[in-house]
């Protein structure tokens, strides 16, 4: 009698069993026909390259130039829109801090220009706007990866930007970044579940930085007759972790 009990306790707790693991494909399954749109969050670290296209003092060219990386930070709230299948839209709106320096040497070409080794440092805040388009290659419950890419628009934060340069003749340097700057992205994002983990390179599209100035008065001859003139692009590699609901 004991066995018979057992027996069927065992068949009993075996059809529950089943039957539980067949209402959970059901309910993602109705979940995968839904779609339904999703919001996230996420914070993670940037390293932003500051690549010169154009460093001048008058048309006297400053070379041996050297791109420094360094580590900021970003916060972001976005939106994931099905539209087709494993496709999907995901406008972002984000808070990031951006820093970076470029240094040069006074050896060489570059001894009459520069009084000494000279370093040029930027910190960056702006309010920025992605619209990305993805595909989800792998969707396969609770796993997932994604690829995406498109268009950024980044608005700096002017009471929260700041440059600093040191080794140049000129004195009193100040430079002017771009209200409104624009990149291209491209990434991969992981998710476990609704934890998720986002890579993602941007490649700067536009010259950041609207003009320099100078102390004239303060600044010896002859290096005060000509103008300073600086191009360059910022491109930013960053990870954040997340959650999507």
């Amino acid at each position: 009698m004991k066995k018979i009990c057992l027996t069927i306790l065992a068949v009993l707790l075996l059809a529950c069993s089943a039957n539980l693991y067949a209402q959970d494909i059901m309910l993602y399954d109705s979940k995968q026909e839904k779609q339904k749109i999703s919001i996230g969050i996420k914070a993670g670290f940037n390293s932003t390259m500051m690549f010169t296209d154009e460093l001048y003092y008058g048309e006297q060219e400053i070379t041996d130039i050297q791109n420094n990386y360094k580590v900021g930070y970003i916060s972001t709230l976005f939106v994931r829109i099905p539209v087709k299948n494993k496709h999907f839209l995901q406008p972002e709106v984000s808070y990031a801090i951006s820093q970076g320096s470029i240094s040069m040497s006074n050896l060489r070409e570059n001894a009459t220009i520069l009084e000494d080794n000279a370093l040029i440092k930027a910190k960056i805040s702006s309010l920025e706007i992605p619209l990305l388009y993805g595909y989800k290659f792998i969707d396969s419950y609770p796993y997932g990866m994604s690829f995406f890419l498109g268009p950024k628009v980044a608005w700096t934060i002017k009471k929260q930007s700041s440059s600093e340069y040191s080794g140049f003749y000129q004195k009193g340097i100040k430079e002017y970044i771009r209200p409104l700057n624009y990149s291209a992205i491209i990434g991969l994002g992981v998710n476990i579940s609704n934890i998720f983990f986002d890579f993602r390179y941007e490649i700067g599209c536009n010259n950041i930085t609207k003009s320099v100035t100078y102390d004239k008065e303060l600044t010896i001859e002859p290096y005060n007759e000509k103008e300073l003139i600086l191009k360059r692009r910022k491109n930013i590699l960053s990870f954040s972790v997340g959650a999507i609901f």
